[in-house]
């Protein structure tokens, strides 16, 4: 027996009705078997040399994000074009500007540390889908260019440890980080920092060290290298998730038109509508100064 469902009489459902406590979908693996990642409860580090794919990575999960019904965009893009066609659908958009990053990750920490006093307060541990709180997907695109290129060296110490305070405390916060980098070597990618990262994507790299630092070290010497795609095959990674064992994947590619159609519906249907949010409240991420 099979039913229908009736119709809705207003509202226009989102993705429809996609939420960031539903899975991924991130493309495939060597088998043509969908890959899926669970992402509210985890951080996504993304690895590899220049053209990659990792950008396709960071688009397919802003792409969800930005249809989520319970979900809040926060995007540092140092080339501004990798993740521009989102700002509409983003609460910040920071371009090449450290002093607006660092404001940003500061207000960030702030809404951290009030979701968990509010958390304290409910003894509770993590934020449930069920709370009724966006889920505040922060999206990095080349972690060197503001840890190791623009500002001043106080500055980048800065931008890393706020970094490292957010990957590391976030996640039961409702409050995932995505960071990407085309340099994936020790001085931008400390151990202490890859390793708060419970997902791990390593796309072609020039060498087997290179590789290890993404995914972890051993895995080259296990098999598990990404120099061994071929600067041909773009989108190709390792990508470490549930499994905990590096599996080949291809990521899903969204090309540039597609991401402005999808952008452009998403900004269009979080446009303010006057009904939810009384004049004069302030949502908990505007409160924050």
């Amino acid at each position: 027996m099979t039913t229908t469902a009736p119709a809705p009489t207003s509202g226009v459902p989102v993705g429809p009705g996609l939420s960031m406590f539903d899975p991924i979908f991130v493309g495939i693996d060597e088998f043509g078997q969908p890959v899926y990642i669970t992402l509210a409860y985890r951080n996504l580090l993304a690895g590899g040399e220049p053209g990659g794919g990792k950008s396709g990575l960071l688009n397919c999960i802003a792409a969800h994000a930005a249809l989520a019904v319970d979900s809040r965009l926060v995007l540092l893009d140092g080339k501004l074009v990798e993740l521009g066609q989102w700002e509409d659908c983003a609460d910040a958009f920071i371009g090449p500007d450290i002093t607006a990053a660092l404001t940003v990750l500061r207000r960030l920490q702030q809404v951290m540390n009030n979701r968990y006093a509010w958390l304290r307060a409910h003894g509770r541990r993590k934020l449930t889908a069920a709370d009724g709180l966006s889920v505040i997907t922060v999206l990095v695109d080349e972690i060197a260019f503001f840890s190791a290129t623009v500002g001043s060296k106080q500055e980048q110490e800065e931008f890393v440890a706020l970094l490292r305070d957010l990957v590391a405390r976030g996640r039961a916060a409702g409050i995932p980080v995505v960071a990407a980098t085309q340099r994936p070597s020790f001085d931008i990618i400390p151990t202490s920092l890859r390793d708060l990262f419970g997902y791990r994507a390593a796309f072609r790299c020039t060498t087997p060290n290179s590789s290890n630092i993404v995914l972890g070290h051993g895995w080259a010497e296990q098999g598990y290298s990404a120099t061994d795609i071929s600067p041909s095959n773009q989108g190709a990674a390792y990508l470490i998730a549930e499994g905990g064992v590096p599996r080949r994947i291809k990521v899903a590619y969204l090309s540039d038109a597609q991401i402005s159609g999808i952008a452009d519906y998403a900004a269009w249907i979080r446009r303010p509508t006057g009904l939810s949010v009384p004049a004069g409240t302030a949502t908990e991420w505007e409160a924050v100064a």
